[in-house]
């Protein structure tokens, strides 16, 4: 048995949570169950990122505290992970007084990395982030997802040494140390590194901004938002004391978004160099999910609650749609038709159909008992490299190679006809076969569809039929009913 980190990012609690951060948590959580499922020791950790000047402005047009503020949007996050069945082990805050500490440990340690100088550039508050003159000047002096000018910040901070760790980065990253998928993404911070890191500007003054965590022994300064957030993924496990921290650091994987590849790939390397802490074995780095072929935008009105999704077609069902039908390497769009087809086509009228005939049939002909279960004879490598490439959609596509294979046994076999024949023999080793099928699909179902996947197990997995109370996955109303078909 071995151990298995896997963590994601965490997000900015400036706005309720949205289909992007279910598929962030959606792609670890899989993660997470997979190696559950292999036995080994998992740990998976989530949470919130809650500091910086934004989480301010927003808790001021609000008119509450920024922790108040923070607390309640924090919530909302975890609402959203136990509605999606997220099995993370640890929720962290970055409002946390332990974070705080082990944060102001951190800074001390790098301490040689860091000098006090002045910083200039544009800055936008909305993404808590600066940026180059060339972006600025392509976006026309405007942050096209704020909607707001890019500010000019020239201020005394505290300054980290990034670009004293860009070889060594480059090197890890180059040699696959620390792997970064998919590819696309690879070479993207590849390309950044192959023109040198700048060092970074790692605090603000109170003056502009006071909520966030002090800098050890200057009152004047706060830590830079995005350089103490991303310390998470090791005060999370009790950094540098704690045995959590020397069993499963580093982590086996880190989920993130495409957005913030930079943070992750280029400067939070370089803080861990700093502190002489290996680097992550792992970091995925998604694609975004579009709405109807255009960014959710408020101003559109295309949000999607994923609240809305889960309470509309069920949470596996939701589960389904976004690791199926949102490209793991790529950008993905959702349309309620879409899921409304996925749903009807492929959940109700393959698998859940599959589930409810080969139950019919084993409960009409042979009084619901299976007899011997042959073992799987499917050859799951496909399914298991795709699980370790962070290919989901394709771990997916294998497994309903076999819920239609499956189906297309049960139309060619016809064990309604075999029953008619007298052919017991025959029947009950087809029968078994159908059965055994659905076990294994219903296993690598596991990680993905849990609730779906255990009741597949239950109705099956004794040997003697346990009828499900209703359909596996009803048929959504607004689709017309096609005929039943024959068992």
């Amino acid at each position: 048995m071995g151990k298995f980190y896997v963590c994601t990012a965490i997000p900015y609690v400036n706005d309720k949570p949205h289909l992007g951060h279910a598929m962030l948590h959606l792609y670890a959580d899989v993660l997470a169950r997979y190696h559950r499922e292999l036995g080994d020791q998992v740990l998976f950790s989530a949470g919130t990122d809650e500091h910086g000047g934004k989480i301010a402005e927003k808790a001021a047009e609000a008119k509450m505290d920024p922790k108040q503020f923070a607390d309640s949007l924090s919530q909302s996050f975890r609402d959203l992970l136990k509605a999606l069945n997220i099995s993370n082990d640890r929720f962290i805050r970055t409002s946390d007084k332990g974070h705080e500490q082990r944060a102001q440990l951190i800074w001390q340690k790098l301490s040689s990395y860091i000098y006090k100088g002045i910083y200039e550039g544009w800055y936008c508050t909305g993404d808590e982030e600066f940026f180059s003159e060339k972006i600025v000047k392509a976006n026309k002096g405007v942050c096209p997802d704020h909607n707001r000018k890019y500010e000019w910040v020239k201020e005394e901070n505290y300054i980290f040494a990034l670009s004293k760790f860009t070889a060594k980065i480059k090197t890890a990253i180059e040699s696959d140390a620390y792997r970064i998928v998919p590819d696309s993404r690879k070479n993207e911070i590849l390309s950044l590194l192959n023109g040198g890191l700048e060092d970074i500007s790692i605090s603000r003054p109170v003056s502009k901004i006071n909520w966030g965590i002090p800098v050890p022994g200057d009152q004047t300064q706060v830590m830079y938002v995005w350089f103490e957030a991303l310390m998470n993924y090791i005060t999370v496990l009790g950094y540098p004391e704690h045995s959590d921290f020397k069993t499963y650091w580093p982590a086996d994987v880190q989920v993130i978004g495409k957005n913030i590849l930079r943070f992750h790939a280029a400067i939070w390397p370089g803080m861990l160099l700093g502190l002489d802490v290996p680097l992550p074995k792992a970091l995925y780095a998604h694609g975004f999910i579009e709405v109807g072929g255009k960014k959710m935008s408020k101003s559109l009105g295309n949000v999607v609650d994923p609240l809305d999704l889960i309470n509309k077609y069920g949470v596996d069902a939701a589960r389904y749609f976004l690791l199926r039908h949102v490209p793991s390497y790529g950008d993905g769009d959702f349309t309620w038709e879409l899921m409304e087809a996925a749903y009807n086509d492929e959940l109700a009228n393959q698998l859940g159909n599959a589930v409810s005939r080969t139950a019919a049939m084993v409960t009409k002909y042979q009084q619901g008992i299976v007899g011997d279960i042959p073992a799987p004879e499917h050859d799951i490598a496909s399914y298991q490299t795709a699980l370790s490439d962070c290919r989901f959609d394709k771990a997916l596509d294998e497994v309903w190679e076999q819920v239609r294979g499956l189906n297309q046994y049960i139309d060619e076999t016809k064990p309604w006809q075999v029953a008619k024949n007298k052919d017991e023999v025959h029947l009950r080793e087809v029968l078994a076969y159908m059965v055994a099928s659905l076990l294994e699909i219903a296993e690598l179902l596991l990680p993905f569809m849990p609730d779906a996947a255990t009741k597949i197990q239950n109705v099956f997995g004794s040997g003697v039929i346990k009828a499900l109370p209703g359909p596996l996955f009803p048929k959504s109303e607004k689709t017309n009913l096609s005929q039943a078909k024959a068992i």
